[in-house]
């Protein structure tokens, strides 16, 4: 058995569960997530816990148990207490700005770079090298906190970039330097 499937999933209050047809729809404070599953996995909503269980020891099945479960975790945890990842921006002029609903980046370019949040994530910026990205679905989140960071990685010499917070960056030593000319 695998040991993240076979453990069954608490219902909090306040959240909603209804399976059908193979379609898991969640819904709770932070939101509404919906998710095909895959068809032969079997889910069980019983009182306040959802189980899944797999119906053969087949290497496909026993790959998709623990998925299974981890997706349908995650939906309950995101309508109930959300996911967000946080985001430094480190480098001279580099900056974060919100304007509206749009996220504008300033990152040594010759254009500034804006972005707008898909519907049901929230972008803020409590500082101008500080972005958090907020919302129920964890896939969206971790999405959009890539792309943003995807503008201008952490370069290994300097440091400069954005990067996730906590995330460590291997410094290098710059070249040596010419002697004698």
């Amino acid at each position: 058995m695998s040991r993240i499937g076979r453990m069954p999933i608490e219902i909090p209050a306040g959240v909603t569960v209804a399976y059908d047809n193979h379609v898991i729809t969640v819904k709770g404070p932070k939101g509404e997530l919906t998710r095909n599953l895959h068809p032969d996995m079997v889910v069980a909503v019983e009182g306040n816990e959802i189980k899944v269980s797999r119906p053969t020891e087949h290497k496909d099945h026993r790959s998709l148990h623990g998925l299974t479960r981890a997706l349908v975790a995650n939906m309950v945890t995101g309508v109930s207490e959300g996911f967000s990842k946080s985001l430094e921006i480190n480098g001279v002029g580099y900056r974060a700005a919100k304007q509206g609903t749009k996220l504008v980046l300033t990152l040594g370019f010759s254009h500034p770079v804006e972005m707008e949040a898909p519907a049901g994530i929230t972008i803020d910026v409590p500082a101008p090298n500080k972005i958090v990205v907020s919302g129920a679905d964890k896939e969206v989140v971790g999405a959009i906190a890539a792309d943003i960071r995807k503008w201008r990685k952490p370069e290994p010499y300097k440091g400069k970039g954005i990067r996730y917070e906590g995330e460590y960056v291997r410094r290098k030593a710059g070249k040596a330097g010419a002697k004698g000319k």
